[in-house]
């Protein structure tokens, strides 16, 4: 069976017949990460760059990552039973006092798209709860977003809370959202900022790495 197609069905958003797809995979007996692999993530890393260059919109990648879902569902007790590990596990939510989860969502689908294993704290949360999650998950990354100017600072308090906590050196720390910007991320010490989904799951997984 030909992988390519799982990818360009879930591209155009068919959940159904990439739900099938995987199950035939399976049942030939191909590898489920394989199938991950060179079906799923291959499709999602397609609409993740064609969403950076505006070839697609918010719709398109949601309706894909419906599709991927579908397809992971089938896969996860067959990646679990062969041991494999996400290539890394992220920690992301809306900071203190915002609550937009727009943005937030969408970087969380890139980010499964690319593999890593993402736990959503959802909206409104302190830097207590990003530094306990990764502590307690074992994150290399937070990802943190604000679509607030006045709740911006608090991503600089998210940093200050990794570093009473010691966990600095071994976690990232992202941000991201319509006010942020580089400069931001220089001033309050984050490890990085992207300006888009697609940019924010290339980057998490290049900090993975």
């Amino acid at each position: 069976m030909d992988l390519h197609e799982i990818s360009v069905q879930l591209q155009a958003g068919k959940a159904r017949v990439v739900k099938t797809l995987v199950q035939q995979a399976i049942d030939e007996g191909i590898p489920a990460q394989e199938i991950l692999e060179k079906g799923l993530l291959d499709g999602m890393s397609i609409i993740g760059e064609k969403f950076k260059n505006n070839e697609v919109f918010v719709p398109e990648v949601l309706i894909a990552a419906r599709a991927m879902n579908q397809g992971v569902a089938l896969l996860k007790p067959l990646l679990a039973e062969a041991g494999v590990k996400a290539s890394g596990k992220v920690c992301i939510g809306t900071v203190q006092g915002d609550l937009h989860d727009i943005g937030k969502n969408l970087v969380k689908l890139m980010l499964e798209g690319k593999g890593l294993e993402v736990i959503d704290l959802g909206t409104d949360v302190s830097p207590e709860t990003f530094v306990k999650m990764a502590v307690e998950q074992n994150c290399q990354i937070i990802c943190c977003s604000a679509l607030l100017t006045t709740t911006m600072g608090v991503m600089a308090d998210v940093v200050k809370a990794a570093e009473a906590a010691g966990i600095r050196d071994k976690v990232k720390i992202m941000i991201g959202g319509a006010p942020v910007n580089q400069a931001f991320c220089d001033q309050i010490g984050a490890d990085a900022y992207t300006s888009d989904a697609a940019s924010a799951a290339d980057m998490a997984v290049s900090l993975c790495g």
